[in-house]
């Protein structure tokens, strides 16, 4: 049988090479994923105006939610596929696989029915203004119709990065962002239609990443190989990938969910700051690229490495990713605190707007390496099996602290900066609970006492 060289046991080689050469595939993917948020929202400024533009940042952090959910439930169902391919137990391997690719699409029917119906009462629960509410309804309900293209888009995409594919997905998000910004154009510059085709747009760009992720799947080597027929839940295995990646879902939502009390706040203060605010988001989008790509190599290098016994290579390759990832993004944070004006420019023209991103991105953006280290530490739990771990500290700092900082002073100090340092304060407070976490306890040699393999 020919062998896929796509596929990658990172469990041999030097760890530098191999953290490099996995994770730079993974960052040009995840900086055309961007390319699908902001596309939206640059072309819907500068086209439909600040209103619609408003419409689509409201729907951004529910939207983040939901999406984001599920990429962490594919990045913990990868991370049980990491361990088998690490381990090549691969009859144990297909299983698991073929029983994740039926709890997506299951997922993906689940969520499409209640976003349709929930999603007027979420967007006023909100706080969403009646000035923008119409389209940002339209926006979001057309959004989720595309639900079972997303999800299964990210739990195979969690299968390839398990098997040590970070190249494939690169190339179908490449196709898809392209496409995404092509019909942006067309439905929006030139047909001229209005804030719901962007919407459209995304989804008809999702199910093309979704179908040619199916299609690499059905190729694979045979022990890899994902057969129609055979997909199926499995208890033992579902019950493994719902241990694993209901948690990480949870802690990969975990800043939306605290985002959304966040947002419903920021729309307390008009237009033009829910405007200046979702611009920012998208630039800091790009930001945090490399944090999450390192992450995600993180996992699967830690999770492939114990699941072959070798303690010593996952604990430096963990060490070596975590510093790096801090690095790069305190670099990228100093760009985006001297650029900010000309950023926030390409997205309006409107001196407030542009003046209310600029200070949030001049507060947030030099703190960036405390997200990144606690992405990184979270990432090592992660492919430990402990992912209870960084769902626990995430919520506690990123969700229910962050909501009764913002309650308790922002009625003190009723002003927009007041919420804006509540992102730095909260990631200083979440990587020193994980670095006395990773400093302090057993969690590399305790993941010999998990039962995760069932022998």
């Amino acid at each position: 049988m020919k062998e896929n060289t796509n596929l990658n046991h990172l469990t041999e080689g030097p760890i530098f090479k191999q953290i490099i050469s996995f994770a730079i595939p993974l960052l040009w993917g995840n900086i055309f994923q961007q390319l699908y948020n902001v596309a939206d929202s640059l072309i819907v400024g500068n086209f439909l105006g600040n209103t619609a533009l408003a419409a689509v940042s409201s729907s951004g952090q529910l939207i983040f939610l939901m999406v984001g959910f599920f990429n962490g439930i594919g990045i913990g169902a990868g991370a049980v596929t990491a361990r088998y391919f690490g381990a090549r137990e691969y009859d144990r391997l297909r299983k698991a696989i073929h029983t994740t690719l039926a709890f997506g699409l299951i997922c993906g029917a689940a969520v499409t029915c209640i976003s349709l119906i929930a999603a007027p009462y979420i967007l006023v629960l909100i706080g969403v203004p009646a000035e923008v509410m119409n389209d940002s309804l339209t926006y979001f309900r057309i959004y989720f119709m595309g639900s079972i293209a997303f999800i299964m888009y990210n739990f195979q995409m969690g299968i390839l990065q398990s098997l040590g594919d970070s190249r494939h997905p690169l190339y179908f998000l490449i196709a898809s962002s392209l496409l995404n910004v092509f019909l942006d154009i067309l439905f929006i510059g030139g047909f001229h239609m209005g804030v719901g085709s962007a919407a459209f747009a995304t989804i008809l760009s999702q199910f093309l990443s979704a179908a040619l992720c199916c299609r690499q799947l059905m190729h694979n080597p045979e022990n890899t190989r994902v057969r129609i027929r055979e997909i199926r839940l499995e208890k033992t295995y579902l019950k493994q990938i719902m241990i694993n990646g209901i948690p990480t879902g949870i802690q990969n939502s975990v800043i939306s969910i605290a985002n959304v009390f966040v947002q419903s706040n920021i729309n307390a203060f008009g237009a033009v700051v829910m405007a200046g605010c979702g611009c920012y988001s998208k630039i800091e989008g790009f930001a945090f690229v490399p944090i999450i790509c390192f992450s995600q190599a993180i996992t699967t290098f830690v999770s492939q490495n114990l699941g072959a016994k070798q303690y010593a290579r996952a604990k430096k390759g963990a060490v070596y990713g975590v510093v790096s990832v801090m690095l790069l993004a305190e670099l990228i944070g100093l760009a985006v605190y001297i650029s900010a004006p000309f950023l926030l420019g390409a997205f309006s023209q409107n001196g407030e707007i542009i003046d209310c991103g600029v200070s949030q991105a001049r507060i947030i953006a030099l703190f960036y390496c405390f997200l990144a280290c606690s992405h990184g530490m979270a990432a090592v739990q992660r492919g430990a099996g402990r992912s209870l771990v960084p769902m626990l500290v995430m919520f506690f700092f990123w969700c229910f602290f962050r909501v009764i900082y913002i309650t308790v002073i922002t009625g003190m100090i009723p002003e927009i900066e007041v919420i804006f340092w509540a992102y730095p304060l909260t990631w200083i407070l979440s990587t020193t609970a994980f670095l006395i976490i990773f400093f302090k306890t057993d969690w590399l040699h305790g993941f010999e006492k998990q039962h995760s393999f069932n022998r």
